[in-house]
């Protein structure tokens, strides 16, 4: 149950950032290459297609794969900060 509920929310979030994404090439506000790259890093794991344009893209553009992956890999720490700190207070509690 559990992962199937992960998994629908990363398809959910997935594809709200590609929508955003879509509307950010448009609207001056919102950062569109931004969010369609993380739309496209949370659908690849889901999808064999967005795994593949992800793959083309990094090497098409590296400077922003190198600054993608910085951030994938500070996500991937606090993440883990998170889930330690999580199991510290339950530790916690009696």
């Amino acid at each position: 149950m559990q992962t199937r509920l992960k998994r629908s929310v990363i398809l959910i979030a997935g594809w709200a950032f590609i929508l955003l994404g879509i509307v950010g090439l448009f609207l001056p506000i919102l950062q569109g290459m931004l969010f369609l790259w993380v739309g496209l890093l949370l659908l690849s794991s889901e999808y064999i297609w967005a795994h593949r344009l992800l793959g083309r893209l990094r090497v098409r553009f590296p400077k922003i794969n190198l600054q993608l992956e910085n951030a994938t890999a500070r996500a991937n720490l606090w993440m883990q900060r998170i889930r330690r700190g999580g199991r510290e207070n339950k530790n916690q509690q009696p």
